[in-house]
């Protein structure tokens, strides 16, 4: 990839449910690295926007780059051309996803869920699989629950598993939806810290959260979003200190 070139890019990307358009024209880069914290109220367009940067969400325009290819479409010339759902899985295997719930198997162990994936979506040998899931399961300090199953793990196991599961495919990219609202507030710290470690290993992330304390620790930019629109972005100590409008400053003025 083009050093000069974002890792991630959305241009002019459109979305509505019925009647109601959640995203209204966003453009978004994000370099290689590059930890993009994206806050606004409840409603304003930030978990649709993760879910069309992965296509589980189909922008009505627009398109959605990452590592120099069009996510869900083919390019010819100026034209875009849905891909078949095999190759949209294949590049979804490159962008993983960390969702507000969890979403772990209750069938499986801890073990089994992050190995699931990099057996059956990238056919890597099941024993190299464990080896790497074993690795990954320490990296953010649940060596010792490889064995349980997920309802045996308090909210906080659970997303740190879901993190895990989310590294185990290697992707080139990291999407963070909310990662702790579903927690209790002491659980909350736990998660955080490995968000803060993929952070300073270079990992690059776009992480949806209310956590402002959080963001102007870790975030190399910080997005304001509020009605399907971009209102003000750039560097934490400006976003979150100095903002330039109005919107911005009503919303922090809420939760600081």
């Amino acid at each position: 990839m083009n050093t000069t070139t974002p890792m991630v890019e959305v241009r002019a990307l459109h979305k509505s449910f019925g009647a109601t358009e959640v995203l209204r024209g966003i453009d978004l880069d994000v370099r290689a690295g590059e930890v993009t914290v994206v806050l606004g109220p409840s409603g304003s367009g930030k978990s649709t926007l993760l879910r069309t940067i992965n296509h589980l969400e189909k922008a009505d325009s627009g398109w959605v780059s990452v590592d120099g290819e069009v996510v869900g479409h083919r390019r010819s010339g100026d034209k875009l051309y849905e891909l078949r759902e095999r190759e949209i899985l294949r590049q979804r295997t490159r962008i993983g996803f960390v969702f507000q719930n969890f979403h772990l198997f209750p069938h499986l162990t801890v073990l089994e869920n992050i190995v699931e994936a990099p057996v059956f979506a990238l056919g890597r040998p099941r024993a190299r699989a464990e080896e790497t899931a074993r690795a990954l399961l320490d990296r953010v300090g649940l060596a010792d629950k490889a064995d349980a199953y997920p309802h045996r793990l308090s909210g906080g196991q659970q997303q740190r598993v879901a993190i895990a599961r989310a590294l185990a495919l290697e992707p080139k990219l990291l999407l963070f939806d909310e990662p702790t609202s579903a927690l209790d507030p002491e659980l909350v710290g736990d998660v955080l810290d490995v968000i803060r470690d993929l952070a300073h290993r270079g990992t690059t992330m776009i992480v949806v959260t209310h956590e402002i304390g959080f963001a102007r620790e870790v975030a190399d930019t910080v997005v304001f979003m509020d009605d399907g629109r971009i209102v003000e972005r750039g560097a934490p100590a400006g976003v979150l200190d100095a903002p330039r409008e109005e919107r911005t400053r009503a919303f922090l003025s809420k939760v600081l």
